[in-house]
């Protein structure tokens, strides 16, 4: 391990890629020979030229690998750049036998498991950082498949932006999942998990449902259990619920009573029905949540506590942070408050990430959340 370098992080915005990008090397500085892995992220402005980019930090930096996405907004250390071109990149101090590099898998992750096998069988549960394409239908399990293939723990997200899903490993990766392996025996990590929502009733049991159309909750139809647990106020007005009330199912199996947040797509007056953006079954779990910025900022401040009692004595070096377009000034405020959080908790540290269509924690892809790791 490498613990006495430091993880080297630039930041800019510019109307220019070429003069973001100049801004970001200077930033940088001069990386190490033991600088072997590198992060960008990039504003949606920049899409275009992600691949540009990455033969550019490759040339001027010296550090041959990268991995990179785009996103609706990117983030470093106490600074949010939404709605504004921009560009983000982290280097980091990891010796080349410690990770592994992947392109993009599209529709089976068995090669990423194939062709690093010996690899994976010395690393023991690596975590695998992931950038996602949305329009890929088959991400959801490939995100599973690769978690099995690997043994890891992924975290990243899912690219975000109108002028494309442009993602880099090595080379262009878009389509499918792409990303780099960290081997925990190179650099110690902590991952942590924030719900940008809160519940406001209990977990219960669907009775009836179709596809995405929940029917009977329990004893009672969809919407009256639905009206009950939302309270009065609301139940008397159900157009006011649309971006402030979701239903969240459960995961199976968590020991800290994760959920994966879902958007309610439509109500059903005349059937008692509603339906939400995922595919349940008859005996699935559900409740209901609200999202605003109080318990946002709440539930942030608990896990940031949890990976600092993680850390312990040790120094945080360096850190990712993968978080939804819907937080950030959505949730928190205009002035970076999201990231400022982050810092004021754990203290400042160079970190890296983008505001995209979903996260990735685990095995599973989220909404609504934010997944930091931190390394030491």
């Amino acid at each position: 391990m490498n613990n006495d370098l430091p993880f080297l992080l630039g930041h800019a915005t510019a109307d220019s890629w070429t003069d973001a990008a100049g801004e970001v090397v200077v930033a940088l500085g001069q990386p190490r020979p033991e600088h072997k892995l590198g992060f960008v992220y990039v504003s949606d402005t920049f899409a275009p030229h992600l691949d540009e980019l990455c033969v550019f930090l490759k040339q001027t930096t010296g550090v041959k690998d990268w991995v990179g996405a785009t996103g609706a907004g990117v983030c470093a250390t106490g600074r949010e750049y939404f709605g504004v071109p921009a560009i983000v990149a982290l280097v980091a101090p990891i010796h080349e036998s410690g990770f592994r590099v992947f392109p993009s898998i599209t529709e089976d992750a068995a090669p990423v498991g194939i062709q690093n096998h010996d690899w994976l069988e010395d690393a023991e549960v690596p975590l695998v950082v992931a950038h996602a394409d949305p329009s890929n239908p088959l991400v959801p399990d490939l995100i599973e498949d690769l978690s099995d293939e690997t043994g890891g723990y992924l975290v990243g997200g899912l690219v975000s932006g109108p002028n494309g899903a442009q993602q880099f490993a090595q080379g262009p990766a878009s389509g499918g999942i792409s990303g780099v392996m960290i081997s925990p025996g190179a650099i110690e990590m902590v991952s942590g998990l924030t719900q940008g929502c809160s519940p406001i009733g209990p977990v219960r049991r669907i009775s009836s449902a179709h596809e995405n159309v929940i029917l009977g909750i329990e004893d009672g139809t969809a919407l009256s259990v639905f009206k009950q647990d939302i309270g009065d106020v609301l139940a008397r007005n159900l157009s006011q619920v649309a971006g402030y009330i979701f239903a969240g199912l459960p995961v199976e199996g968590s020991d800290t009573g994760d959920y994966l947040v879902r958007n309610l797509t439509g109500i059903d007056t005349e059937n008692e029905a509603i339906a939400i953006g995922d595919y349940v079954e008859t005996g699935d779990q559900i409740l209901f949540c609200r999202r605003d910025h109080d318990t946002a900022v709440e539930d942030m401040q608990r896990m940031l506590r949890k990976i600092k009692r993680q850390v312990g004595t040790r120094s945080i070096r360096g850190g990712l942070y993968f978080t939804c377009l819907a937080r950030g000034p959505n949730q928190f405020g205009e002035d970076s408050e999201e990231m400022k959080l982050i810092e004021e908790e754990l203290g400042s540290f160079p970190v890296a990430g983008f505001f995209g269509n979903g996260e990735i924690s685990h095995d599973r892809l989220y909404g609504y959340t934010g997944v930091l790791t931190v390394f030491c």
